[in-house]
């Protein structure tokens, strides 16, 4: 009795070990980044829907150090394939990992646009099947480059053979469906039959296409399904290519944010990564960007020349322009800008303001505090409640070590004040204008840290005179 077909078993395998030799690169290829990730990881994402992350391998080989780390916190497995001889030549390498499956889905690491979905078509296809190979198709108007389907009638899914483009006769040239790399593959057909592959071509390498000749000469049935977005299976092989698939990515993203309630003026001016999540009525401005894992709650306005990074915003913020936010937290509420740049470490509460040239790093300001003017915050814990005058600057560092500055709830830090840490500011003090702060200032205090003005007058005449 067979087994049901929810219970078989089934490997991803991602070839992520090649060169890239044609993007000129000394970076691995799988690294290089479209839509604010490696292609590499795009593929990852799109697979782990399908699949645990224990049931994934990413077969590595130039650089695989590299592109292990890169990647490592998804929790998929690494095959190393030393040296790198092929694509048929990576199964064989992943041969001891793979015999505990079923069946095994390949999918090509520099392909980012690969869906799930379409993974998900391929694997139940091949399992409905029962075929040996099931390859992915998809129909080009340009096939250029690309291996010719060659069907064994015009409505069969069965596969005669693949032809490159080299050795293929006019009839063939214009056959317009492409093999695309993406198979799904009986893993006792697969390894049974793997030896039969040759290195008879001008690289001497081991080619998976091959696999299909191999396995139709042993009478196992191939079969290929058609993907219904040809965009999914095209790969990045130059800088062009690369741009080209990050610029529909992120056309993509813009289109599914806007149906999500967004609205992006001039949405081909922004630079907005997949991971980025953005609430309903908020409004993205031109020639903003958000990259990283960046969360931007409702209602918020993003003005023009901002760069958000990994950071969360909550609902009913307004961000003026030219403000550069990394690793912030900014409530419910709040003002930023123009130009201010949170640092790592940054948390913003409710209504706060941050407004024109303040830098902060590692700061709490607190629910309805406000630093609007010229003003370096780092290392600092505010309250609620707290006015910090223009040109105010906490001294955090004295050239060994960091230290903190602590101002309590109501505070009132007058212009141009120098709060020299380690110090800390009691509720509800004051600091007069000029200041330079170095003990500690009570609670409902006035602390005043500046010499006495002196005024000469007559000076300037005597000076003119030279008396």
């Amino acid at each position: 009795m067979s087994k049901p077909e929810t219970s078989r078993r089934t490997a991803i395998a991602i070839m992520a070990a090649g060169k890239g030799t044609r993007l000129k690169s000394k970076h691995p290829k799988v690294l290089h980044e479209v839509g604010g990730k490696p292609l590499l990881a795009h593929v990852i994402a799109s697979a782990r829907k399908v699949a645990a992350a224990a049931d994934i391998y990413a077969i590595i080989g130039h650089e695989a150090d590299a592109v292990q780390r890169a990647v490592e916190g998804t929790g998929i497995r690494f095959v190393r394939q030393e040296p790198q001889r092929g694509t048929g030549h990576a199964l064989m390498c992943a041969a001891k990992p793979l015999a505990g499956y079923d069946q095994v889905i390949i999918l090509s690491g520099d392909a980012p646009l690969i869906s799930s979905t379409t993974i998900e078509r391929l694997r139940d296809f091949h399992q409905r099947s029962r075929s040996a190979m099931t390859l992915l198709s998809a129909h080009l108007e340009n096939p250029t480059g690309y291996g010719r389907v060659i069907r064994a009638g015009a409505k069969s899914h069965e596969v005669k053979e693949i032809v490159e483009e080299k050795p293929c006769t006019p009839a063939q040239r214009k056959i317009r469906e492409i093999n695309s790399g993406f198979y799904a593959l009986s893993v006792k057909d697969l390894f049974d039959h793997i030896e039969k592959l040759k290195t008879d071509n001008p690289h001497g390498e081991y080619y998976l296409t091959d696999m299909a000749a191999v396995l139709r000469r042993a009478k196992k049935p191939v079969v290929a399904i058609q993907t219904d977005n040809a965009w999914e299976i095209l790969g990045s092989n130059t800088r062009a290519e690369l741009v080209e698939l990050d610029q529909k990515m992120r056309a993509d993203k813009c289109r599914k944010l806007m149906d999500e309630g967004v609205t992006i003026f001039n949405p081909a001016s922004c630079v907005i990564d997949s991971d980025v999540e953005i609430g309903a009525d908020t409004t993205i401005e031109p020639f903003v960007q958000l990259l990283g894992k960046t969360r931007i709650g409702a209602d918020c306005r993003i003005r023009s020349y901002s760069v958000v990074q990994n950071s969360q915003i909550g609902d009913g913020v307004t961000i003026r322009p030219g403000c550069v936010l990394d690793g912030a937290r900014v409530g419910a509420g709040a003002l930023l800008g123009p130009y201010s740049h949170l640092r790592p470490g940054s948390e913003i509460g409710e209504g706060a303001h941050v407004g024109n040239f303040v830098e902060t790093k590692k700061v709490k300001l607190g629910k309805g505090s406000k630093a609007n003017h010229l003003t370096y915050l780092g290392d600092a814990e505010i309250g609620e409640g707290v006015n910090i005058g223009a040109g105010t600057i906490t001294c955090n560092y004295d050239g060994v070590h960091k230290h903190t500055t602590v101002i309590e709830d109501g505070v009132f830090v007058g212009s141009d004040s120098t709060l020299v840490a380690p110090v800390k500011l009691g509720k509800g003090a004051y600091v007069g204008a000029a200041s330079c702060i170095t003990e500690d200032v009570p609670a409902e205090s006035l602390a005043i840290g500046r010499s006495k003005q002196i005024v000469k007058e007559g000076w300037v005449a005597k000076k003119r005179s030279g008396r």
